[in-house]
């Protein structure tokens, strides 16, 4: 069987985020899992050789790079589409949320959140109106949908109701990189990035869901409330709308204890997380979360938010908080900081948490999608 793949998100270089990361792994394990099956593998620009994940992966570079929303309908309704029409594939799968609507190829769709229709205000217009177009009709176009948690997959159901048994749930994972690291390490890791001091953690890109705005305000109230020296270190690269972000970081008491690393490298954030006091990750809105499970592999406690797919994923094994409120948030790192106790208790109960996730059979659950698709036709 031919497979077409959307692997728009395979960046070249380390630029991997959340649905990079789970294209990559997911088909990385796919890919072997399935070594009769021919993967076609659709880029948009040049690719990184490691990308080739096996003898059975065949690349191929469509014409423009699909980086802006006008090129976005070029790419999947010109390029794509002719692609698919010449080569008529078993299956097209896109793992990250777009299609081409120009086809008969059976479809399986990956949709990691529909954050666009809660909070439209986050995203520019142009991509606002792209979104709003396309995804419900990319919805309906697909074969069979997959969503990043069963959240994600409600949030589809109820936003465009498509019957839930069209849509299946398949996870995100840790890589198996991301574990406990020894206090060796991470004595050296604080000395580097905290100046020796005990810090909280955030990671992620910045930009409004993340929710950095009461982060900061709250951290701001947890210091004024302690006197703690802990710092709070911001791991990311500065995405879009991050204008506020930076305007509350400027009005911060104690922004000197604020460091904004920019972003880290895979072996960084291993140590990173793994010498944090505390994971605060307090997003307004998610689809899954990567962070809660890449913190819970690496023995950090995790605070989180107490909506979207956040408990869900965190499996009770987190300090939950309401991200709308920065009280809430204030006294989960109070909670946090002030009790070793609950400390190991979070770490424990995350490395029960975090064994419900795995690449091997994300992969292999996707690849029941696909051949779902491919009998339906």
């Amino acid at each position: 069987m031919h497979i077409a793949v959307n692997v728009r998100f395979l960046l070249p270089g380390d630029k991997l985020e959340g649905i990079g990361r789970f294209t990559l792994e997911t088909l990385r394990h796919m890919v072997q899992q399935q070594p009769e099956h021919t993967f076609h593998f659709l880029f948009d620009r040049a690719f990184d050789a490691r990308y080739l994940l096996g003898p059975n992966v065949v690349p191929h570079v469509l014409r423009p790079p699909a980086r802006h929303p006008l090129l976005w309908v070029v790419w999947f309704e010109g390029a794509v589409a002719q692609w698919l029409r010449r080569h008529r594939p078993a299956v097209f799968l896109s793992p990250d949320g777009f299609t081409t609507l120009r086809t008969r190829v059976p479809r399986v769709t990956v949709l990691h959140d529909l954050a666009f229709e809660h909070f439209p205000q986050d995203v520019s217009k142009l991509v606002l109106r792209y979104y709003q177009y396309f995804t419900p009709r990319f919805a309906r176009a697909s074969k069979r949908l997959v969503a990043v948690s069963e959240a994600t997959r409600q949030d589809i159901v109820r936003t465009y109701g498509i019957a839930e048994g069209n849509i299946s749930v398949v996870y995100n994972a840790a890589d198996t990189h991301f574990r406990p690291q020894p206090a060796t390490v991470q004595r050296a890791t604080r000395e580097r990035f905290a100046a020796g001091k005990d810090y909280f953690l955030f990671v992620g890109a910045l930009q409004p869901r993340k929710n950095l705005v009461n982060l900061l305000r709250a951290f701001d109230a947890f210091k004024t409330a302690t006197g703690a020296t802990t710092k709070l270190l911001i791991v990311g690269r500065t995405a879009w709308k991050a204008g506020p972000i930076f305007e509350v970081y400027q009005q911060l008491r104690y922004r000197h204890d604020v460091h904004l690393t920019g972003r880290a490298t895979d072996a960084e954030l291993v140590e990173l997380y793994a010498a944090a006091l505390a994971t605060c990750y307090v997003p307004y809105f998610e689809g899954f979360g990567i962070p809660v499970i890449e913190a819970q592999a690496c023995d950090s406690p995790v605070l989180t938010s107490n909506c979207s797919s956040l408990p869900e994923v965190a499996g009770g094994a987190a300090c939950l908080v309401d991200p709308f409120a920065v009280s809430s948030i204030t006294e989960g790192l109070h909670r946090i900081y002030a009790s070793a106790e609950y400390r190991q208790q979070l770490i424990e109960q995350g490395r029960r948490n975090v064994q419900r996730f795995s690449w091997p059979e994300s992969a292999r659950r996707l690849w029941a999608e696909v051949e779902r698709a491919a009998e339906l036709c």
